[in-house]
């Protein structure tokens, strides 16, 4: 059923990855600003965040879209949670992707550079504890409805 607990997490998972769109919430931010002839880099404009390439774009949309489509994938409940874990593991890769973007990225920087981390990294760790609470209780239903066929 819709109204089901497993359906405010999802719903959480999505809102809270829906956050990193926000201009202020980033991963990381410049403290200096960049020597000039830095213009490709991903701390470009002195923020770091989804919007700094196209790959970690795709994933948080991804994380924003499967999570909302799964919500109505109520009757089917072995495919929530094979969506909802596909989820967890699009966000764990954008998390992944992330920091080796960024790392690759600030090696190419002058070492004169400060770079502060910010809120942004948080955020897909919420949005994984929603994701794995929403499994957990797909899990409890499905075991209640098994359950319930046995009696039957």
């Amino acid at each position: 059923m819709i109204q089901r607990l497993q359906t405010i997490f999802l719903a959480l998972a999505a809102i809270v990855m829906a956050f990193l769109f926000n201009r202020n919430i980033s991963f990381a931010s410049a403290e200096t600003p960049l020597p000039p002839g830095h213009t490709d880099s991903v701390l470009a404009d002195g923020i770091y965040n989804t919007q700094a390439h196209i790959i970690l774009l795709v994933l948080v949309i991804l994380g924003i879209l499967i999570p909302v489509i799964t919500i109505f994938l109520y009757k089917n409940r072995p495919l929530q949670m094979k969506l909802s874990r596909l989820t967890i593991a699009l966000i764990v890769l954008s998390i992944v992707l992330t920091v080796v973007f960024f790392y690759l990225d600030y090696n190419t920087l002058a070492t004169t550079i400060e770079v502060k981390m910010q809120f942004g990294y948080a955020i897909p760790v919420i949005a994984i504890i929603f994701l794995a609470l929403a499994v957990r209780f797909i899990k409890k239903d499905e075991k209640l409805v098994r359950s319930a066929d046995r009696l039957r």
